[in-house]
């Protein structure tokens, strides 16, 4: 192989063209349309032993503990993005479709899987538990800079953000049924409610230590903030596994509670750990490229198996799921028909597709690739075709304003100061004003107004108007102040 031929070196070369080549493919997938996981999951298989033969890969569990980091990571960051008033209107749903609509699922991918393979029943609803989640880093990644209607968005992030650990629980339940004989299924129900409680509690408790410790402890480098985040990501993770609770399901309600804290250093953390999730997202699908075998995963078993079980599971269990769990909710027949076509499959189906390889377990290697070409299937068809289907159900929503312009926002610790940026819209107060005319805190500046792109040079007699973007210093004293400023809405502003 080239990596044993040329040594360290060669891994340096290989690591860098890797990641290099994940970030135009990111680009150019983003432009057509089209799964960057796909792309990335391809770029494995061909520098793998059964294309270009480049690196030799087949260990199950290294690859599962590399997906199991790169899941907590971005995870966190998508929880970190997510404001709570927008998970909290549609938190029923989504806990719904988290937890009965994967059994739900589960169960009717079983049926079909049992007289697919012709195998025992456990073995079948273990089958079903793994494809039985959507996929956070999917979801994220698919719905990013979409303009889907934000109630169908919230409801997609939240439920892939959070269906993960009953879909980890199901996978490990059933394991475990199938090796230690004399275990009653029964006995397993209240360890569920224990990871899930342990698993929220947790998680709400190192969240609001993470903010604090983030806003009190002052370091000397402000690069140090973000990366006190992601250790805080890892050690809400690991805390909660040895208690015995979701640690999915704990770092991202703890991302969810530092994501809506006021942070002195926001945008600093915010930005690291967007480019820290791609590029655990990028290795993630790449090594889970080389761990599967060309040749093994378009023979004629899997390629049959795998598309009746995409189609079930497509077409029949998750629609049935999104129906029955959001039954008496305020979801129109168009908005449950777009659910049940973008619970899009990834990492996580994958991953835990490895389990059963690690215990050891009859079936596990068939089980593998078939999960892997049902990953496939469900991100080139339901992943590319979203747009489309929110446009033809009409359910797309106002275009999602992202500032492309280039001022970096700062926080400075020593001055005890921050950039902050905001957005205004028709109904901030401020709208219409001149900036002398609005009381500012003793301690706030407007450095910067970007409007449609441009830059504008602000001074006394410049008029905010709806869609500007706001850069103002401000002193961290005087920050609650500009904020109850900007966010006051409807209100007449009294000039100074």
């Amino acid at each position: 192989m080239f990596l044993e031929a040329f040594g360290n070196d060669a891994f340096v070369l290989l690591g860098a063209l890797l990641l290099i080549i994940g970030v135009l493919v990111a680009k150019f997938s983003h432009k057509l349309g089209f799964p960057a996981l796909v792309l990335f999951i391809l770029v494995g298989m061909v520098i793998g032993s059964d294309g270009l033969g480049l690196v030799y890969f087949d260990n199950a569990e290294t690859a599962q503990l590399i997906g199991i980091l790169a899941l907590v990571i971005i995870l966190f960051e998508g929880g970190l993005q997510t404001k709570f008033t927008t998970v909290r209107s549609v938190a029923l749903p989504s806990l719904s479709l988290a937890t009965l609509g994967v059994v739900i699922t589960s169960s009717i991918v079983a049926v079909a899987a049992m007289f697919a393979f012709d195998i025992t029943w456990y073995e079948a609803f273990l089958f079903g538990a793994i494809v039985g989640s959507t996929d956070a880093a999917a979801v994220f990644a698919a719905l990013k800079e979409r303009n889907i209607k934000a109630k169908m968005g919230a409801t997609l992030e939240a439920e892939s953000g959070t269906n993960d650990p009953m879909a980890v629980f199901l996978t490990l339940a059933f394991i475990e049924l199938i090796v230690i004989e004399g275990t009653n299924i029964w006995m397993l129900i209240p360890n569920f409610f224990w990871q899930m409680g342990i698993g929220l509690a947790l998680g709400l408790l190192l969240g609001k230590i993470a903010s604090f410790s983030i806003n009190r402890i002052n370091l000397e480098s402000s690069g140090l903030y973000p990366i006190f985040s992601v250790a805080f990501a890892l050690l809400t993770y690991s805390i909660t596994a040895f208690a015995g609770g979701s640690g999915f399901l704990a770092v991202y309600v703890a991302a969810l509670v530092i994501g809506n804290s006021e942070l002195t250093y926001r945008y600093s953390i915010f930005q690291f750990n967007e480019g820290f999730a791609w590029m655990a997202q990028i290795l993630m699908f790449i090594i889970l490229g080389l761990l599967v075998f060309p040749q093994q995963l378009f023979s004629t078993e899997v390629i049959l198996n795998g598309l009746l079980l995409s189609v079930v599971l497509m077409f029949v269990a998750r629609p049935i799921a999104i129906f029955l769990s959001t039954l008496g909710m305020k979801y129109s027949l168009k908005e449950k028909l777009f659910l049940s076509w973008a619970g899009l499959r990834g990492a996580v189906p994958i991953v835990l597709a490895t389990f059963p390889i690690v215990a050891g377990i009859e079936n596990s290697a068939l089980f593998f690739n078939v999960v892997f070409f049902i990953v496939l299937t469900s991100a080139l068809i339901q992943g590319s075709s979203i747009s489309y289907a929110a446009k033809k159900l009409n359910l797309t929503g106002p275009k999602k304003d992202t500032p492309h312009h280039s001022i970096e926002l700062i926080s400075i610790g020593k001055a005890n100061a921050e950039m902050v940026q905001f957005k205004t819209n028709e109904d901030t107060a401020v709208v219409g004003r001149r900036l002398h005319e609005i009381p500012f805190p003793r301690r706030a500046t407007i450095s910067a107004i970007v409007r449609d792109d441009r830059l504008i040079t602000p001074h006394g007699e410049t008029e905010i108007k709806a869609g500007d973007f706001l850069y103002i210093l401000v002193s961290q004293k005087d920050k609650e102040l500009l904020k109850k400023l900007l966010n006051d809405k409807n209100r007449q502003v009294k000039t100074s």
